[in-house]
């Protein structure tokens, strides 16, 4: 049902607008917005209104139409809420990404289902530039916030202010643990948002989570410790950073209470990598009995490095502490604005133990003498201004509307598929059927223009097959049209298989 106010009285049934020679009379009375909003989206994909395009007006398309300002309104904000439009003050509505066309449905092949050797049962390290160098309509791999939604007005504000007061010296050599603006900036956030109490001083800025794993797998070697556990089902992509800095990998279980601590004390591992907060990739919280085994264990000796990666990403949950908030001399804590902002910023931050913190710096200095400052102090203007939280509060509201669509599109076209992690975070897990193959389904799946993950690639043990999609970066119509893909990639598979 049309949420638009009241229509007012139409000039003519004839009304239209010479603007992709829009007629209201084609359109039905009780859906107007539904029906502009289709035709708008349709005119972004045929190329009639290209990417960087301003549309007109609202009070100029509704004069035109001969209809209330509201169905206008109403229209543009779905396609805003899709990532397909963007206001930009004085300079109006902007076609800012079109959406995925569907593509015409190609056999999967009999003999070698995997494109370009990608989807093999054991990646190599350099797998995920490979599969982003793929070629795909349709990018389902999670890990994605919308880049579209990038607060580019508020960026541009926040560097105007930083630039206008930033005196000469400080565009020299900056402290490697970051700008003490930032650092002061990430506390309070933290505070706020983590109930973690930190002092500024403590605070590193790191490129990325990437580099924090980096820096504490050096301070961990030079202490003598060389093995790290990590959750299983757990990141492929945290266990090979790891294993390239020659730690071993362990793997601990994870069931519906989140990571196997009584497993994790068996295994005499003297520390572990895990996601409390919403686990990767199954989307489980470690709940409060395992929290507290967690704790003692770490109480006894054992190091726990939090990976805090989106955290803030959560819909029907009320928020979960940060373990660091607990044990700040047993927790290393990692966290990034890659999942709130965009990836390509390279910011995050990093709390360490005291023990471990000249080591940390030392390595941090030796590897690129500290961030770029002009970036930092930009994201300081935005994390102090309220800006940071505004566009937080943005993402939620269009996350849950994609996460909605997903979960609906599973539910039309794989029903048989059990979906995991819902209730946060920037993806779903789905599980299937133990015949799947599911490195041969991301393969064909991958064949018919959709890229998507399989969950096995995230395993080190036998585990049901699966996939992890990714919602954040998609728009509702191509999300559906992804999960159309992988149904019908699956049933070919399965006429393959029969």
């Amino acid at each position: 049902m049309s949420r638009a106010k009241a229509e007012a009285p139409e000039r003519s049934i004839t009304a239209g607008s010479d603007f992709l020679h829009l007629t209201i009379a084609d359109a039905p009375r009780g859906g107007r917005a539904d029906w502009l909003a289709g035709r708008l989206r349709q005119a972004i994909v045929d190329g009639r209104v290209p990417v960087g395009d301003r549309l007109p007006a609202t009070r100029v398309l509704a004069a035109d139409l001969g209809v209330s300002r509201g169905v206008v309104t109403e229209a543009y904000q779905r396609l805003t809420e899709e990532g397909h439009l963007a206001g930009r003050g004085r300079a109006g509505t902007v076609v800012v990404a079109a959406p995925g066309t569907p593509t015409p449905p190609v056999p999967a092949p009999a003999a070698a289902p995997n494109p370009a050797g990608l989807f093999t049962p054991a990646p190599d390290s350099d797998i995920f530039e490979a599969v982003r160098a793929a070629s795909a309509t349709i990018d389902l791999a999670p890990g994605v916030p919308d880049l579209t939604a990038f607060p580019r007005a508020d960026w541009l504000r926040a560097e105007r202010t930083v630039l206008r007061h930033l005196a000469a010296a400080d565009f020299g050599y900056g402290d490697p643990c970051g700008a003490p603006v930032l650092r002061q900036a990430v506390a309070a956030w933290l505070a706020r948002n983590r109930g973690i109490t930190v002092d500024p001083v403590e605070v590193i800025v790191v490129a990325g989570v990437t580099q924090a794993l980096g820096l504490l797998a050096q301070a961990l070697g030079a202490a003598g410790i060389n093995r790290i556990a990590v959750e299983d089902p757990g990141s492929l992509g945290v266990r090979q950073h790891l294993n390239n800095w020659r730690m071993d990998t362990p793997p601990i279980g994870v069931d519906d209470a989140g990571l196997r601590v009584d497993e994790l004390a068996a295994s005499g591992v003297p520390a572990v990598m895990l996601t409390p907060a919403h686990q990767f990739p199954t989307g489980v919280v470690l709940d409060g009995d395992r929290r507290r085994q967690l704790v003692a264990w770490a109480r006894a000796g054992g190091l726990i490095i939090e990976d805090d990666y989106d955290a803030e990403h959560r819909y029907d949950r009320p928020p979960v502490p940060a373990l660091r908030g607990l044990l700040p001399e047993q927790v290393c804590y990692a966290g990034s604005v890659s999942k709130l902002l965009a990836p390509a910023l390279r910011v995050g931050w990093l709390l360490v133990p005291s023990r471990l913190r000249e080591a940390v710096v030392v390595a941090k200095r030796n590897a690129d003498l500290g961030n770029a400052v002009l970036p930092q102090l930009v994201l300081a203007e935005l994390m102090t201004s309220g800006a940071f939280e505004r566009h937080l509060r943005l993402l939620r509201r269009r996350h849950i509307r994609r996460r909605d669509a997903m979960i609906a599109a599973l539910a039309r076209h794989l029903p048989d598929a059990t979906v995991h992690g819902a209730a946060a975070g920037l993806h779903l897990m789905i599980t299937l059927d133990d015949a799947v193959v599911d490195t041969e389904l991301a393969a064909a799946t991958l064949a018919r223009g959709v890229k998507v993950q399989p969950l096995s690639w995230h395993c080190q043990r036998p585990y049901r097959p699966g996939l992890v999609l990714g919602y954040a970066a998609r728009t509702t119509t191509e999300i559906e049209e992804g999960v159309i893909e992988i149904a019908a990639a699956l049933r070919d598979r399965r006429r393959l298989d029969g």
